[in-house]
């Protein structure tokens, strides 16, 4: 019989959900043999609307394109010292797009069996769950999607991991 756990994927943009979420899928991966990878994606649709509301600037926006690649090399460096300190090979990613889009076609490209994502954020309008993007790449997933809650568990869990 096949393992029905083999390539697992956390999506990771930064919030500390997303990293409790990195903590979570370390420890699966651990327990399942599974291969991870972890993805963390550049919002370029995001930049492009506020470039055209006229709230950044051209020139702000090559600014703040720069900053936000930095945080994305940051967080995936955070992954591969997580995961170098628990002993569990993780292939960090960084894509630039529409989040929802970019996590679908890496989910397929890599034969993605499990997405783990962090706890979503609580809606508070209709108009906020028609833009969530963790939201809407979880409704669009061919995988199984996993939401990882309970924060202080998990945390415990990681840090026993040998």
């Amino acid at each position: 019989m096949r393992p029905i756990i083999e390539r697992i994927m956390v999506y990771v943009d930064g919030s500390e959900q997303s990293v409790t979420a990195v903590e979570y899928a370390l420890c699966l991966a651990r327990a399942t043999g599974a291969s991870l990878s972890a993805l963390y994606v550049i919002n370029t649709r995001a930049l492009d609307e506020l470039v055209k509301a006229s709230i950044f600037l051209r020139s702000e926006q090559e600014e703040y394109s720069r900053d936000i690649e930095a945080d994305a090399q940051r967080y995936c460096n955070l992954v591969k010292d997580m995961a170098r300190g628990k002993g569990v090979p993780v292939d960090t990613l960084c894509a630039k797009g529409s989040v929802h889009q970019e996590i679908t076609a890496m989910i397929k490209e890599r034969s993605i069996d499990l997405l783990v994502i962090g706890e979503l954020s609580r809606m508070h309008s209709r108009r906020d769950e028609l833009y969530d993007d963790t939201e809407r790449a979880m409704r669009l997933s061919s995988c199984s999607v996993l939401i990882v809650k309970d924060g202080d568990r998990v945390s415990g869990l990681f840090d026993e991991m040998v």
